[in-house]
């Protein structure tokens, strides 16, 4: 009779603490929809952000974003991302690479790149952080190139602060001043009448 008892016992904890993983799960959904939302302003925004940590020391610089395009620069880098083709224009060969690039190269250069990824792929847990809230993804597959993130986000569901394991390093990206604005599309694509002697290479 006691063996029984234990076992209920057991099971309805296991139940119970499953609905609690659940509900959190998607609290913090919720929370990742809202910010998406407030990020993906119509016509666009602008940031400042500095990214520390694993290969890139510690880098300042500035971003524009408009659905899933970005331009990002920083004082030896300039990035546009036009949703599919990436431009990266290195000021110290005068050169410029076209990729596709995938998330994590993404994310290098656009702090914001994690909205188009929690949807699918990802573990989803939260906590609150003072008066922050920390989301963390955690991928359900080794072969995300974004293996985990900790998304810190303010009471506006802003992020003002994002950490992410790429391959065994964590990159730390903090970001500040973050604007909404009237954004051209022209803006994200490389115009080639603006670097007319830089050399141009196709990676695709």
């Amino acid at each position: 009779m006691k063996t029984t008892k234990l076992i209920i016992i057991t099971i309805a904890l296991l139940l119970l603490g499953g609905k609690a993983i659940a509900q959190n799960a998607k609290k913090a959904r919720q929370i990742l929809d809202k910010t998406a939302a407030v990020i993906g302003n119509k016509g666009g925004a602008t940031a400042n952000f500095t990214i520390s940590g694993g290969k890139y020391g510690r880098v300042p610089g500035t971003i524009s974003i408009k659905g899933q395009k970005f331009t990002a620069s920083t004082s030896a880098v300039k990035v546009w991302f036009d949703g599919r083709t990436q431009w990266t224009y290195m000021k110290s060969t005068n050169e410029v690479n076209i990729s596709t690039p995938n998330e994590a190269q993404r994310m290098a250069m656009n702090p914001y790149g994690f909205v188009t990824m929690y949807k699918s792929g990802y573990n989803l847990s939260m906590k609150p952080s003072g008066k922050n809230t920390v989301v963390h993804m955690k991928a359900t597959t080794a072969g995300r190139s974004v293996r985990e993130m900790f998304i810190t986000i303010n009471r506006n569901y802003q992020p003002v602060a994002i950490k992410m394991l790429q391959n065994t390093s964590w990159v730390n990206i903090s970001v500040s001043n973050f604007r909404a604005k009237n954004l051209p599309d022209a803006m994200f694509r490389f115009n080639r009448k603006d670097f007319p002697r830089t050399e141009v290479i196709d990676l695709r």
